[in-house]
């Protein structure tokens, strides 16, 4: 048992880490996108609205998977 999860362990942790980059990435475009279209990015209060919000929390969720398969892959 044990060493199926040290043989997947890092295949999770590249696709959590792949996934990461690409919420990232997509974070990046929209915030742009949003400038474009006369939003200003000097604003103090920031909403996360919609796909956005979406994305901001996967980032989140896909970087504490992350951690814990890192911690785990250490553990093992």
């Amino acid at each position: 048992h044990m060493d199926f999860l040290a043989t997947i362990l890092p295949w999770i942790q590249i696709v959590l880490s792949v996934l990461m980059v690409i919420t990232i990435i997509l974070q990046q475009t929209s915030a742009g996108a949003g400038g474009a279209f006369g939003g200003s990015d000097t604003s103090i209060n920031y909403t996360r609205r919609g796909f956005e919000k979406i994305l901001f929390r996967a980032t989140i969720i896909l970087a504490i998977l992350f951690a814990l398969s890192t911690f785990a892959t250490l553990v093992l």
